[in-house]
């Protein structure tokens, strides 16, 4: 295992910074981004038991890396039926969202602090036979220590931004000796894969996108057809994962379709529910009865939102929405988010200007009329309701977002025939 003194001199510094970190972690589980119950998990201390028999290990950052991890998570479950599951990340909202999710025989704990004890006592613990990591968490002493114990290690759907490769690129050795302990990269899009191929001088593949594969959204039948019978036949559109600053100006387009179409109904679904006092004081600026989701409210012919306020609630918003502005793309400085959600959910997709983060799937969508680009936010309201006023047309924009969204499937099948091998190497 090569090192640099670059690495060297991160290991003395996290080692250094151990006694410190229990008070930062107190600190961010006081302001909400820690759950005070499962601190100890964030130092290798694990909260359940450990199953008997090989343990796969899969780890992503956040939400949207672990709901990725799900079709992955099924096909070794379904292939490996004595192997059980770990799926480590680092936020409260994904912790809460696999809780929900996860099948029999997978479990998530949170990822220890990349700290030399944390990263030693997880690794002793947990005896992975193998460590899939996603996209961008790069953990020096979580790489090398899972490197040291001989376990195969894959990173798929690898995402490095061009800054981020520039960066890299000044520590070239240091770049070469970390990815260098992965057995198999594979690389989200082209632009992550001939970065990663200049950087660490050796062929990186692009196998598309993980994110494009993902199964539809769950949602609580008994729910659905409640708030279906609620809704009746109105008009609904949904407003995906905004961001601050993104609410007023979905709650500014919707107050434009409800003046040709006064029972049209706004799903808003906040990216971070804990953002519900936020919104709610926005909904009342903006002079609009709402219902949230949270509290079982009733939606009434007065309701003119309801506001999801909930995790894991997003296959319920899309399967009663027609239309879907996937938002963190409306303001400078964000990037945009998965359309192929609401698109697997047969909804007509918009989005705004900021859409760097899935540009690849949004290029392709557009060419195909699967998705529409709406790069002033004003005009909004009036592109919803041109949809709503032709049926035609949100019929055709549906089954193109479909068809679209069914046909990356290919793409699991493809990371599945890479990863195969390494899962040979544990399971012969």
């Amino acid at each position: 295992m090569n090192e640099t003194a670059l690495i060297r001199s991160y290991r003395g510094l996290t080692r250094l910074a151990e006694p410190l970190l229990p008070f930062w972690i107190k600190q961010r589980a006081l302001k909400g981004k820690e759950d005070p119950k499962r601190q100890g998990e964030r130092f290798g201390y694990a909260s359940i038991e450990r199953p008997g028999g090989k343990i796969i290990w899969l780890h992503g950052a956040s939400v949207g890396e672990c709901m990725m991890f799900l079709p992955i998570v099924n096909r070794i479950l379904e292939f490996y039926p004595t192997a059980s599951l770990l799926i480590t990340s680092g936020t409260v909202t994904s912790a809460e969202v696999m809780q929900k999710t996860l099948p029999i025989r997978a479990y998530h704990q949170y990822v220890p602090l990349d700290s030399p004890i944390a990263v030693s006592r997880f690794l002793d613990f947990w005896k992975p036979d193998m460590a899939i990591w996603a996209e961008s968490e790069i953990w020096p002493n979580l790489i090398q220590g899972t490197r040291k114990r001989d376990i195969p290690m894959a990173l798929i759907n690898a995402r490095i931004s061009t800054k981020s490769l520039e960066s890299w690129g000044k520590r070239k050795a240091s770049a070469k000796a970390l990815f260098g302990n992965f057995d198999k990269i594979l690389a989200a899009n082209e632009e992550t894969a001939n970065g990663l191929t200049w950087l660490l001088d050796m062929e990186i593949e692009s196998a598309g996108n993980l994110k494009d594969a993902a199964r539809p959204l769950e949602v609580d039948e008994p729910q659905l057809k409640k708030y279906q019978k609620m809704i009746g036949k109105r008009p609904v559109w949904c407003a995906a994962s905004t961001h601050e600053g993104e609410d007023i100006l979905i709650l500014e387009a919707h107050k434009q379709v409800l003046e040709t179409l006064p029972e049209a109904l706004l799903i808003l679904a906040p990216r971070h529910p804990d953002r519900r006092a936020s919104v709610m004081g926005d909904m009342k600026i903006a002079g609009l009865n709402y219902s949230t989701l949270s509290l079982n409210e009733r939606i009434g012919a007065r309701t003119k939102v309801l506001l999801i306020d909930t995790i894991g609630d997003m296959g319920l918003a899309y399967r009663l929405s027609q239309i879907s502005f996937v938002c963190g793309s409306l303001i400078d400085g964000l990037s945009g988010h998965n359309p192929l959600e609401p698109a697997r959910l047969k909804n007509a997709i918009l989005c705004g200007a900021h859409i760097s983060s899935f540009a690849d799937t949004y290029m392709s969508m557009f060419v195909f009329n699967a998705a529409e680009r709406v790069l002033n936010p004003k005009m909004i309201g009036q592109k919803v309701t041109e949809y709503f006023n032709n049926p035609d047309e949100i019929a055709e924009r549906t089954e193109q977002s479909y068809k679209f969204a069914i046909g990356r499937d290919a793409v699991l099948d493809y990371i599945w025939d890479e990863l195969t091998p390494l899962f040979d190497k544990r399971f012969r």
